[in-house]
């Protein structure tokens, strides 16, 4: 008797969810994001962007800061589509009128209790294998800021707290104190 086979989704398939739903595609499955953003994760999501956002305009860089939901499709050639909470671009020509086709230079999730692992693990794994620079995971619960960075062919890491200033390593002259951010 054959096994039973899933279904593999395309990206056809995700475009075709119903806009109220928020799903990500991860290499042919579609995995959907339930429970709505506590207070917090908002409040993190909205510093961290305004935080990037002046930064970039203050330099006059052409990097973009999208926060989430913000389709990112991280390689041409695969089945995955993720929505990051914030994602920072500086290669406009990645950019569509869907969301971004390549990897972003800077991606930042904000975990959910529901959900750790799929920042920590699957998520780590997919960025570093697409070629993301950095990376970093904000813990909410556990008040602390993981920051994966690529150097050469592999990521390096850095444990930090949300009393600490982080430094960007995309950018020589950008830090982020999370102690004077408004959470």
């Amino acid at each position: 008797m054959p096994l039973a086979q899933s279904k593999v989704y395309t990206e056809a398939d995700y475009y075709n969810l119903p806009e109220d739903v928020r799903a990500e595609l991860i290499e042919g499955n579609l995995i959907y994001n339930q429970a709505a953003p506590s207070r917090i994760h908002q409040t993190i999501l909205m510093e961290l962007s305004g935080t990037i956002r002046n930064y970039l305009k203050s330099k006059g860089r052409s990097c973009r800061v999208f926060p989430a939901p913000f389709a990112v499709k991280l390689r041409e050639d695969k089945n995955t589509i993720v929505e990051p909470d914030i994602s920072v671009i500086c290669d406009r020509s990645k950019l569509t009128d869907r969301g971004c086709t390549g990897a972003p230079d800077w991606i930042i999730e904000i975990v959910s209790p529901s959900n750790s692992s799929h920042d920590y693990v699957m998520k780590l794994n997919l960025y570093a294998n697409a070629g993301v620079r950095e990376y970093w995971i904000v813990d909410p619960v556990r008040k602390s800021i993981f920051v994966y960075y690529l150097e050469q062919d592999h990521f390096k890491a850095e444990a930090y707290t949300f009393h600490d200033t982080i430094p960007v390593n995309i950018y020589d002259d950008f830090q982020i104190d999370f102690s004077s951010l408004d959470l």
